[in-house]
């Protein structure tokens, strides 16, 4: 334990020195976060047309063919660009209202406050801060180190530039045969509170085996596999160069621009609706299913195990959702009424925790269309729960959720993934 501590606190430093000290080269200096909000089919086509000519990173929904009446748009403004975007809504007297005005300084903020709470903690892992890639491969393994009864660690590939892609399998070993469930965060790669859940639900298994029933049941009749960070390329990146990063980072023969969308890059109905074919956007499909190689490992690795895998979760922010399939089209899945009811169980005992509302359905009518997900591949694929949680807020912060919410957003998803674990061991018949 000494060794790995010692070894997060060189890493804490020099984590910090990058995001603290230089911040991203204060390359968000005066970059804002609006949220504009159409009124108006009319407004919308507005909108569309200009996004053409000004620049922005859409943080809500995730590019211009997802934005429809009833929702808003939640978007990353340059400097150089606020000026004249605020001008043109004003123009065509679309509402909007600036949720973050200087992007820089909440960064430098959070920083902080992140750097004081690791000194004051140092000789702990602390779970209720943002950690670095090294950090959290060093935690799985001293995790598998600390608890070989309960936890075995493993990788199931390399990624793009080479990093292991590292699984731990939570359980009771002496039971063979059992059913399994399957949880991936950090798919894209700036959703930071993804793979602080992933830690948070291990930290919480395995801690609470011998005094909680309902755990200690769960974990001796299943086999619960977590990747807490899917996209490590991507996320690595995020914390060094880019806080906003969000594909991985494969490169491209004939575009300077790099990495694909993990979530639109499976084999099912692939680069359709809600996908894009260009490099440069940030829902690009891949040039073929499954050829990033993170996406490839974990799709080898669910089609080996198929016949035990019976529910998928993957974790993403923000909206404040639990998403099932399909994504792609407008149907019903032929074991709506089971699934239906385990979201709806889960959001309840979300919602038990602290009050806080997570709507539920269809990923197509909750959110939007898309195609290439992983959830509909999970579920093409023969794995009959396939879940998409996208975790808080609803846009005050998008993805600079502050340390401060880590612990109760992880507690109150804890007991919605509790729940669905529960249902696995009972039978649903649609």
């Amino acid at each position: 334990m000494a060794v790995l501590l010692a070894l997060c606190a060189a890493v804490c430093c020099s984590a910090l020195q990058t995001v603290g000290a230089k911040l991203y080269s204060n390359r968000y200096e005066g970059d804002q976060v609006l949220r504009i909000i159409p009124s108006s089919h009319v407004e919308i086509q507005l909108l569309k047309q200009l996004f053409q000519n000004i620049t922005v990173d859409f943080w809500q929904p995730s590019s211009t063919s997802f934005i429809h009446m009833g929702s808003s748009v939640d978007v990353h403004v340059g400097r150089n660009s606020t000026g004249r975007l605020k001008a043109h809504l004003q123009q065509t007297h679309i509402h909007y209202k600036v949720l973050i005005p200087n992007l820089q300084k909440e960064m430098e903020k959070q920083a902080g406050n992140r750097s004081s709470r690791k000194r004051r903690s140092e000789f702990q892992y602390d779970y209720e801060v943002y950690h670095p890639l090294e950090e959290i491969q060093s935690w799985m393994f001293e995790m598998n180190r600390t608890h070989p009864h309960l936890v075995d660690m493993f990788s199931i590939g390399w990624s793009y530039e080479g990093r292991p892609l590292y699984v731990l399998k939570l359980g009771n070993r002496k039971r063979l045969h059992k059913k399994a469930m399957w949880i991936d965060c950090g798919v894209h790669a700036r959703e930071w509170i993804g793979p602080a859940f992933c830690q948070w639900f291990v930290r919480e298994a395995v801690n609470s085996y011998l005094r909680d029933s309902s755990m200690r049941r769960l974990m001796n009749q299943l086999n619960i596999y977590i990747m807490p960070v899917f996209n490590v390329d991507g996320y690595h990146y995020s914390w060094k160069t880019d806080r906003f990063w969000r594909k991985t980072r494969s490169k491209n023969a004939k575009y300077h621009c790099r990495g694909v969308d993990a979530n639109r890059n499976w084999k099912v109905k692939w680069c359709d609706e809600g996908a894009s074919l260009h490099p440069c956007d940030d829902t690009y499909c891949g040039p073929f299913p499954e050829s990033e190689p993170e996406v490839k490992a974990v799709a080898r690795f669910l089609r080996k195990h198929r016949k035990h895998v019976k529910a998928y979760i993957s974790i993403h922010a923000y909206a404040q959702m639990l998403l099932y399939p399909y994504s792609y089209k407008y149907a019903t899945i032929p074991n709506f009424d089971c699934v239906e009811t385990a979201a709806q169980n889960a959001v309840s005992a979300l919602y038990s925790a602290y009050g806080v509302r997570y709507r539920y359905g269809p990923a197509s009518t909750t959110l939007y269309v898309s195609s290439g997900s992983s959830i509909d591949w999970a579920y093409k694929n023969g794995i009959p729960y396939a879940f998409a949680f996208e975790l808080r807020d609803t846009g005050y912060y998008g993805f600079l959720l502050p340390e401060a919410l880590i612990g109760p957003t992880c507690m109150e998803t804890m007991r919605a993934v509790r729940a669905i674990a529960s249902g696995l061991l009972k039978k649903c018949t649609s």
